[in-house]
């Protein structure tokens, strides 16, 4: 079996998610196991390519990956012909700029997300992409996690009937950094950063409503700051200028109704951190990252109000299990799997810079409903 190379410049693997779910959950474990079977005979093997601002942090993690190149020269990458892709994973405030020079210089790109900070340069990026005639993808990973994927398969099995509502819950306490150290960095609560739970968040409901339910048709939504004083890396206290909590509203083409809370100032109580219930008329679910179970109209259960007795029903324990019914992989390697693909042999890829300028699209909405206390209508994306 023939083995072709792509090499991927990876700017921005030195922070939490570009470190560990891109380059060693995904392009890493890609080369463990032999590179990707293309299915005509040749072998895509990823060499990535690490890019940059801090030297010693990247030259510290070819060492430990046994990787030969790194660079802080993110022009001269980009000016490389045998650069095939370019993959960014920086703070959200340098993606933009970044992606746009990637962009001239010829290359396919694949992204994390937000695209951009405003949905008009998110737009400009996704029309330059199309225009210039690269391949371009941005990461959309709860597509492609167990729990998600077991709802998608009730949704297209008709098991829900009419959808009536879908209602999720995510987030977990993010430790201030004075007494204990903070699990996100700092720039996420600087707003002038590209900081802020919207912008990180929203662009992430935007297509797991869009690819499950409906396209988003309106959005209403409560931004807060509920921890305004926080500590950074080096233990030096500032002020949050980004939110930190959202509550949003968001009607879906069809009919149905999502609410759906963010918060980083939230201890959790339920199975994972991330669920969705799913109501309909035939049917109901329950989904987080891994798990999903479901109840059927036909075993739905007849609670009656009474306050005046304990609770003798044991409603977790009446709803069905949904089974794997087949092996789940890391989401975000399943994903790059899918662009690699893409690349190589121009399948379909819905994922795409479009796709990535909805979510930006929505999440400027969702502030702006915020700051004018007002429902606000989501228009059809126009490039």
């Amino acid at each position: 079996m023939a083995v072709r190379a792509v090499r991927i410049a990876m700017n921005g693997v030195t922070g939490r998610m570009g470190y560990r779910q891109h380059l060693v959950r995904s392009l890493l474990a890609l080369r463990e196991q032999g590179g990707l079977d293309l299915g005509n005979g040749t072998t895509l093997m990823p060499e990535p390519v690490l890019v940059g601002r801090r030297e010693h942090a990247l030259a510290a993690l070819a060492a430990r990956h046994g990787l030969r190149e790194w660079t802080t020269d993110l022009e001269a990458v980009l000016a490389d012909p045998s650069v095939d892709i370019y993959f960014d994973s920086q703070v959200t405030s340098a993606r933009e700029d970044a992606l746009r020079k990637a962009i001239a210089a010829g290359k396919h790109l694949y992204t994390e997300k937000p695209t951009a900070t405003r949905s008009e340069g998110a737009r400009e990026l996704a029309r330059l992409a199309r225009e210039a005639g690269v391949k371009h993808g941005v990461v959309q990973d709860k597509l492609f996690l167990p729990g998600l994927r077991k709802l998608k398969r009730l949704v297209d099995g008709g098991f829900f009937g009419r959808i009536l509502s879908v209602r999720g819950e995510f987030g977990y306490w993010v430790f201030e950094g004075d007494w204990q150290e903070a699990q996100r960095p700092s720039w996420n609560y600087r707003a002038e950063h590209g900081g802020g739970i919207v912008v990180d968040m929203f662009p992430h409901w935007e297509y797991v409503l869009h690819h499950l339910f409906g396209r988003v048709t309106s959005v209403q939504a409560h931004v807060t700051t509920h921890i305004p004083r926080r500590w950074d890396e080096r233990g030096e206290p500032y002020r949050a200028t980004a939110d930190d909590a959202a509550y949003g509203i968001f009607e879906l083409e069809g009919g149905a109704v999502a609410q759906i809370n963010s918060s980083w100032a939230v201890r959790v109580h339920r199975d994972e951190l991330v669920e969705f219930q799913v109501d309909g008329t035939e049917g109901s679910a329950v989904a987080g990252l891994r798990r999903c179970r479901a109840q059927h109209r036909s075993a739905t259960p007849k609670p009656v109000w009474n306050p005046d007795l304990p609770q003798a029903e044991p409603f977790r324990a009446q709803w069905q299990e949904v089974p794997d019914n087949g092996e789940f992989d890391n989401g975000f390697k399943a994903q790059w799997e899918l662009f690699l693909r893409h690349v190589a042999l121009d399948t379909p890829y819905a994922w795409d810079l479009a796709a990535g300028a909805r979510g930006v699209q929505l999440a400027e909405l969702g502030l702006r409903s915020a700051a004018e206390g007002r429902r606000l209508p989501v228009p059809e994306l126009s490039l």
